[in-house]
């Protein structure tokens, strides 16, 4: 919202300056983006009077013109000028010598083929007021000679630009800024006085509303025998140019200046071109329109339009049509000033790449109350500018599509405990009907009521914040923050999120953070069996799906470094999956838990001359996890059992176990999986239940003992198929009867020659040690036997020879 300092003092005057209005209108929420002069700074340019305009003697384009400057010279001033529209009687801007136009531009006495030229005949352009001049600036004939033009357009004056947010669209107009400032600064606002215009004919237009949600009210005035040649008053061409909009014509000019005085957007149609009556309509599917700037558009069918019997006259809030445009010819009008709902409008313009003053403020909001008020300000208008015959207004409304304001209950505890600080009743009041607010007192506040034009007003917060505001954040206290803080628990007996992240990171992972909604495909083939729970209203399609694993989306993220020259990734995620039909503690039946998962792929180690170049794999993976389910103190406890997952590649898969509890995955991924996913090449994932290993250890002090330890090595032959894990575990369980220490250790595995096809050699350590004496053999010896007796049974081992 660009408008002129002066055009708004005419409204409300507060004792301000330019800087400090600014200050506050942005403090009050109206962002001032800019505030530049109306003109650029000049000097020596007064009115004047064209006495004569000869042609030159030796120059068929040039005129040699007498002006008069009133008492700034005792004879007319002789100027040589080239403009086509130079002549007798003429008010114009002159330039006199010693002037000094925009761009440090100095006028000095000067011959032009031989003629004495005392000064300059000046353009819009050359004063700083236009980009482009066809000729000479014409001023009215009642333009006083000898007066600057400085003080004659009052160029003192600045063009203040609002960055106004989209729920003030009531702020899009002198009037609404005039009524923020007015309140801000305690002012009385003075409104232009809109006279109610008596008919002087009875010519009039049916209006036909067929589109009521969208247009619940329509108003419009026959206004005949209009001049359309006059010219449009230089103070409108000012007031229009200070806010940005160049003048067109006299009625396109006094429309755009209702719209910018009230907020109102208006259009007038060539009456003679309307067949039939005005119907407001939703468009036909691919219904064609010629707007107004000449571009053809194929309409939608949620498109609203103004039509006639025939055809589409306008698209309606945001451009009228070239078929009923008003031209040089038009001598009878039809004002039209409508209520369109905003949800009807928004992204209408950008559908057809429009964007429009009009769209601009309907999209946003005008008041439903202003539309006849606009048409007689704008008849008042067109009257003093370019005549005409009024006949009576014609409006359709139908209220209950009307947007209507609820009370609301605003309570005095609410604006203390939000803002703060205790406002007195007086000063809530005032600013509450300086707003224009309905405003009755109750027990523990104030019932409130937004006036039509606030769309934005629908709680108790939204009135604080209007109170706030117009009160003065400046005036608001500054308080600090302050509350107690207490030492939250930290279970020696549980490992957080956080300890297991720092863990990853320091093993080369990065945090990934993906969406817990995947694609369905994804979804089908990590969890074939677990097709999730299918989104009702998804962000789009690939991602319409609660996912059941978050593999899904680490997947997705390796893909996306890779094609982004990534070729070492190490990526991991602590988040939830929702796994449906897995849990009977809601009625939903679902399981919602927190999983810890990771992904690697790649070369095992940066690129370095130290260490060969190899690609993970499987044990580079199992490193890492057995180091996390290391946190917990407690690593003998898990296992990791050969096992099929549809996601990963058989044989290269494994199931962990804590004690009979399966808690987690891990393995590569399957190449149909890979190939369906574009992963480019192997890469190895992990997945754990962090509930089930978050449990830890708490580790107990033991005394050392001073008696040496005593190694003995057994080398056992058993089934190949059978799992190391699983031999550990039977000969722990053999030596936890026994008193002594006794640790347990794999140094050897060994199949080849010697060893039956099938069967293979592993080599294990026993180290034994007592608190308060040395181990004699025969005790040692005992052990042994028991233990090789127990994988006898359990496993069918014998002692290798």
């Amino acid at each position: 919202m660009k408008f002129s300092e002066q055009w708004l003092r005419e409204w409300v005057n507060p004792d301000l300056t330019t800087a400090v209005l600014g200050h506050q209108l942005t403090m009050a929420g109206l962002e001032v983006d800019a505030i530049e002069p109306v003109a650029p700074a000049h000097s020596g340019v007064v009115v004047g009077k064209i006495l004569s305009a000869q042609k030159h003697p030796d120059a068929d384009k040039l005129q040699v013109c007498l002006v008069d400057v009133g008492e700034l010279s005792q004879e007319p001033l002789q100027i040589v000028c080239g403009a086509k529209n130079a002549r007798k009687d003429l008010m114009v801007a002159c330039a006199m010598v010693k002037a000094v136009l925009p761009g440090d531009f100095k006028i000095k006495k000067s011959k032009l083929r031989g003629v004495v030229s005392l000064g300059m005949l000046c353009s819009e352009k050359e004063l700083g007021l236009a980009d482009s001049a066809e000729g000479i600036m014409e001023l009215p004939e009642d333009a006083p000679i000898g007066i600057t033009i400085n003080d004659y357009l009052q160029l003192d004056d600045v063009s203040i630009e609002l960055g106004v947010t989209p729920n003030r669209g009531d702020c899009f107009s002198i009037a609404g800024v005039a009524r923020e400032t007015g309140v801000m600064t305690r002012n009385d606002v003075k409104s232009v006085e809109i006279i109610a215009h008596k008919a002087s004919i009875d010519d009039n237009m049916t209006i036909n509303i067929e589109a009521k949600e969208a247009c619940p009210r329509y108003a419009g005035r026959v206004i005949k025998n209009v001049n359309t040649q006059a010219k449009t008053p230089m103070w409108m061409q000012e007031k229009l140019r200070r806010c940005g909009h160049r003048s067109i014509s006299p009625l396109v000019d006094i429309t755009n200046f209702v719209m910018i005085e009230l907020g109102q957007p208006m259009h007038a149609f060539d009456l003679n071109k309307i067949q039939g009556q005005i119907n407001v309509r939703m468009a036909v599917q691919d219904e064609k329109l010629t707007l107004l700037d000449g571009q053809e558009i194929s309409l939608n069918a949620d498109n609203l339009v103004i039509a006639d019997n025939a055809q589409a006259l306008a698209l309606a809030g945001i451009m009228g049509g070239e078929s009923s445009a008003v031209n040089d010819e038009t001598k009878d009008i039809l004002l039209e000033s409508a209520f369109f709902n905003p949800e009807m409008i928004i992204g209408k313009a950008r559908s057809h790449g429009l964007h429009t003053d009009s769209s601009h403020r309907f999209e946003r909001g005008v008041s439903p109350q202003l539309q006849v008020q606009a048409i007689e300000r704008a008849t008042q208008l067109i009257l003093e500018v370019a005549g005409g015959e009024v006949g009576p207004i014609a409006e359709q409304s139908y209220d209950d599509h009307i947007p209507k304001a609820k009370p609301i209950l605003l309570r005095k505890e609410k604006i203390t405990r939000v803002l703060g600080i205790e406002i007195d009743d007086e000063t809530v009041k005032d600013v509450l009907n300086r707003l224009e607010m309905d405003v009755l007192d109750c027990s523990d506040g104030w019932q409130v009521t937004a006036p039509a034009f606030r769309f934005d007003i629908e709680y108790d917060v939204d009135l604080v914040e209007e109170i706030g505001r117009i009160y003065g954040y400046d005036n608001l206290p500054s308080t600090l923050p302050h509350g107690s803080i207490t030492m939250s628990a930290c279970p020696e007996d549980q490992i957080n999120e956080l300890k297991v992240k720092e863990l990853l990171v320091s093993l080369g992972y990065q945090e990934a953070i993906c969406y817990s909604f995947v694609e369905p495909k994804v979804q089908n083939l990590i969890t074939p069996d677990n097709p999730g729970i299918k989104l009702s209203n998804p962000i789009s399609e690939d991602l319409s799906v609660m996912r059941t694993s978050l593999w899904a989306g680490l997947i997705g993220a390796l893909v996306y470094n890779q094609n982004r020259q990534q070729n070492r990734i190490r990526f991991f995620e602590v988040g939830s999956r929702f796994v449906p039909g897995a849990s009977d503690k809601t009625e939903d039946k679902l399981l919602q838990e927190v999983m810890i998962a990771g992904i690697i792929n790649g070369s095992a180690f940066p690129e370095q001359w130290g260490e060969k170049g190899r690609n993970v794999d499987f044990y580079d993976l199992k490193a890492d996890v057995e180091a996390i389910l290391s946190l917990g103190g407690d690593l003998s406890s898990y296992r990791f059992s050969a096992e099929q997952n549809p996601a990963l590649h058989p044989g290269q898969s494994a199931r962990i176990y804590k004690d009979n509890q399966a808690v987690g995955w891990m393995g590569t991924l399957h190449p149909s999986v890979a190939k369906e996913m574009d992963v480019k090449s192997t890469c190895i994932l992990f997945e754990l239940e962090f509930d089930a290993i978050s449990a830890a250890k708490v580790p107990e002090f033991k005394i050392l003992s001073k008696f040496p330890a005593i190694r003995r090595d057994i080398a056992i032959i058993v089934d190949d198929e059978i799992e190391l894990s699983a031999i550990i575990n039977s000969i722990r369980q053999t030596t936890e009867k026994h008193e002594s220490d006794v640790t347990v250790e794999l140094f050897d595995v060994y199949i080849g020659e010697g060893v039956e096809a099938g069967k293979k050699s592993l080599a294990v350590s026993l180290s034994l040690q007592e608190q308060s004496r040395t181990l004699k053999d025969e005790e040692i010896d005992t052990l042994i036997q028991a233990v090789l007796s127990d994988l006898e049974q359990q496993h069918g081992a014998k002692l290798r020879d």
